[in-house]
Parts: structure tokens; sequence; C-alpha cells
């Protein structure tokens, strides 16, 4: 039996637990817990009743019977109007490895317009093999195309791992993907490795805020599917001579067919893109307000560099979320990441510790953040920040 267990000859029916239930699932009829079809078993009212007569048992997961047939390491390769993202090619440099360790092909999946170029180019990256869907109903993403492109090719060739970057697209992907296979996905990864006696990819993860790390497997469901975080990973290197299969397969869903419809695509000029930056000058709380961010964008302006912001500046209101580094922000992994105000909390150092150079301006000098930094500057940001500026323009002739 599965489901919200009520064990009678405990319950006091002191009803603990019909104020716990945030779907209204619970009712007292004379000495008797009732359960009623809104319970979604997520064990609110279990520890919330002190006789301890409440349990949950949930079904145990059956394994797919024939997950031998599965075989091979696949890549999304996400493109923008006909330009591959680096994170893919981080993706392909993993599945490489994974692939290589596994012991078998690595497939990669493009599709788009025009971008027969990029099929070709993720063969440099390490692919063995290319699913090529090149056709107008697939120039600009949208969710149920490239998904049903990408359900019906899981579901004919069976690949054992399918690995997306996690963009905003690769999320949504992703999770539309994983629902129609019914297989598990883990997002966000931050590790990938193969347990060596199971074949089963090991999925590593941040949780609880970034204060521990969780070690995910998908024993029972194939594909194993991830979606990785931008600059966890290195590019690999390019290998123009390398040779290898890129196979043509059409789209799933005519035009008429898809409920989306893009009327137009518009960047937005000076739009923040901390993914790619080579150079990042952030502010924290220690800015103090929206003006303190002012010293912060001269400094990045001169660097060539962008602006970035730590969660207490943005919840603050100081600075758009698109600027936030961390946890519940971006991952970055700059050349130079200049911290300014910035304490260190572990949530903001999960998306940027593993930045090449790290300089912290903060006038505590037991702020967190100088665990971290390869050089740490202990004062009034508002001094050394405009200070750092002028030698900046002085030496760099802006």
């Amino acid at each position: 039996m599965s489901g919200l267990i009520v064990l009678a000859e405990r319950c006091t029916a002191c009803g603990s637990c019909l104020g716990v239930c945030p779907f209204g699932a619970l009712s007292l009829e004379g000495d008797t817990i009732v359960v009623g079809e809104q319970c979604n078993l997520c064990g609110a009212c279990v520890d919330a009743c002190p006789s301890e007569a409440l349990r949950v048992e949930r079904p145990e997961a059956e394994a797919e019977p024939d997950q031998a047939t599965y075989r091979g390491v696949w890549v999304w390769v996400e493109q923008f109007q006909g330009r591959a993202c680096t994170i893919s090619w981080e993706m392909m440099g993993q599945g490489r490895r994974l692939a290589n360790e596994l012991g078998v092909a690595l497939t990669a999946c493009v599709l788009g317009h025009d971008v027969g170029h990029i099929a070709r180019e993720a063969i440099a990256y390490g692919a063995d093999r290319v699913f090529l869907v090149d056709d107008p109903t697939l120039a600009v993403y949208r969710t149920d195309p490239y998904a049903a492109v990408l359900v019906h090719l899981v579901r004919e060739y069976r690949p054992e791992i399918f690995l997306l970057g996690a963009s905003a697209r690769g999320r949504d992907l992703a999770g539309a993907v994983a629902t129609d296979l019914h297989t598990g996905l883990t997002a966000d990864c931050t590790g990938l490795d193969i347990d060596p006696e199971t074949r089963l990819l090991r999925q590593t993860r941040p949780a609880f805020g970034g204060n521990i790390m969780a070690t995910i497997i998908c024993p029972k469901h194939r594909p194993q599917m991830a979606t990785v975080r931008h600059r966890v990973f290195e590019v690999p290197p390019a290998d123009e001579s390398r040779s290898g299969q890129i196979v043509r397969v059409p789209a799933i869903l005519p035009e008429e067919r898809i409920a989306c419809r893009v009327a137009d695509f518009v960047l937005e000029s000076g739009q923040v893109n901390l993914a790619d930056a080579r150079i990042i000058v952030t502010g924290g709380r220690g800015v103090g307000g929206p003006e303190g961010f002012d010293p912060i964008r001269e400094l990045a302006e001169v660097l060539g560099g962008a602006v970035g912001a730590s969660r207490a500046a943005v919840d603050a209101g100081w600075i758009p979320y698109a600027h936030q580094v961390g946890q519940t922000g971006r991952t970055v992994k700059p050349d130079l990441y200049i911290a300014c105000g910035v304490s260190g909390a572990i949530q903001h150092l999960a998306g940027m510790q593993t930045s090449k150079v790290i300089v912290a301006i903060n006038k505590d000098p037991e702020a967190p953040i100088f665990n971290v930094a390869t050089y740490g500057i202990v004062g009034d940001l508002f001094q050394i920040v405009p200070a750092l500026t002028a030698e900046f323009r002085r030496r760099l002739g802006r």
C-alpha cells in the first residue's frame, strides 16, 4: 500500500496535523483522521504529529526492463541566431570524457535553421555523430518543436546519458524532455563522473543553499539527464581534423501545430552578459545603495568588463537581477573577478570562486571573501575603487 497511512492505534485525534497541511487534505471525523484526494504526500503532517501516527509510503519505482539497450552519451548544442553558445562546447568536453570512460560514442544534437556549420563545429569539439535538424520552425527556440524532436530521437536511438547546458533555454528544454520521457533530471550540476562498477552517471550539485554538495544518481530510468552550469568546465580545444557522421533528421511539428508564435525578437542595448565576461567587477551590500554602483561601473568600463552584484544588493533593489552572481544568480568564471564590498556568503562563493584571479576589497579583514581571494585589499571601497580606476585609465590609455 502507498500513500499517507494513519496508524489508528497511535492516533489520539489531537488535530495537530490538520493545520499544517498546505492542501487542506486532512479532516477529523469523530476520532479518525481522514485523508482526502488533495494529499500529495508532502509529509508536513508527519513531522507535526506528536504521537507518530502518520507515515508516508511511496510506491517503489520500477526499473526500466531494457536498460542495457541504452548506449551512448548525447549533448544538446544550443545556438542563438546561428552561433553556438559556448556552454554547449563545455558540455561537449564533458560528454567526450564520459563517453571515453564508458567506451561509447558521443552524439551532438543540433537544432535550428541554416545551422549546418554548427554540426561541423560539433565534430571538431569531439562528437562522433551529429543529429542535424535544420528547419524554419526551429529558427527561434520554442519549447514544443525542440522538445518534440529530442523526445523522438531519444525514443528511437536510446542514449544512456543526455547533457544540456543550464542556460535559460537548456533548463526549459531539459524539463520538457525529461517529463515526456518519464526519466530523472538533475539540474545545475557542477560535477559529472561515472561510477566504474555500475556505469551510472554521478551528478553533483549544490544543495541547501550551497551549504552541501549532493551526488545524485538515476538508477532506474533512462536516459540519465543533467543540466550543467556555465563556466564550471573548460571549453576543450577544437580539432578541425576530426571526422564524424552527420545525420539529417526532419522536424517533427509543422508550424500550424505549434501553439507559440514569435512576432519579433529584440535584444536590449547594453544587456549584461556575465556568463561570457572575462572581467567582472561586482558590488555587494557594502556599496550602500544604488549610487554606490557608480564607481563599480566606472572601473568595469575602464577594464572592458561587466558589472556584477551580490544577492543582497539585488534584493535591496539597487541593481537588476541580471547582474546577480551566485547560487541563485549566474555562475561565472572570468579571468579577473573584483569583489567590492562583498562579504562572501557561501551562496555567492558558489557562483564565482573558480574565477582565475579574485581581488577582494572589503573594510572587514575577517570577511569570508578573503578566504578565496587571490589578492585582498582591506579598506574603504569608495577610496580604493576610484584609485584603481584612475590608475588603470592611465596605464591603459582610456
